[in-house]
């Protein structure tokens, strides 16, 4: 439900803003701030009035901010909705990465892989689907090699234990 209203309002403010990317980087940090504990406290306490939390975001943005971007802070705390920041951020990234054909995926594996490694990984997966895709590596414990590019839906898992586990059936099967 959160992600049906969010992306309403993402469409409303990428429409009538002019530099989308620019809204899209002050959201994202806008984002950073209000996952921040004592923030968030502020911002779901129902002691603190609406006015009052929309004016610690117009704060936060500063007398430069956009004056789009002001007003729509403002159209959200009427509504009480400044909590739907976080997803609108993620909506907005996610309409500029489709838009731009760029995305960023997650390597996870038991050991780092070097960087030819990485970008032949990148390489790989921008020939099978038509985007360019920056992976970043984060170590598990995973025995083996999980690759995923949310946006785009792709999740790929290479796992030792899944390779003898299927290795076994087959050779089972062919008995």
């Amino acid at each position: 439900m959160e992600e049906l209203i969010a992306k309403r309002y993402a469409t409303a403010l990428s429409s009538a803003s002019k530099d989308i990317n620019a809204v899209s980087n002050v959201l994202n940090v806008l984002t950073e701030a209000i996952s921040n504990d004592e923030v968030m406290t502020a911002m779901t306490s129902p002691i603190v009035s609406a006015e009052k939390k929309t004016e610690m975001i117009l704060a936060a943005l500063g007398d430069e901010a956009d004056a789009e971007l002001t007003n729509f802070i403002k159209i959200l705390g009427e509504n009480k909705r400044l909590d739907l920041i976080p997803a609108i951020a993620k909506v907005l990234n996610a309409e500029l990465q489709k838009a731009s054909n760029k995305y960023e995926g997650v390597v996870k594996s038991g050991k780092k892989l070097g960087k030819e490694e990485l970008a032949k990984l990148e390489e790989t997966l921008a020939t099978y689907t038509g985007s360019k895709i920056k992976l970043k590596q984060e170590k598990s414990d995973l025995d083996g090699l999980r690759v995923s590019v949310d946006d785009l839906g792709i999740e790929v898992n290479f796992s030792k234990q899944r390779v003898k586990e299927q290795l076994i059936d087959f050779i089972k099967k062919s008995l």
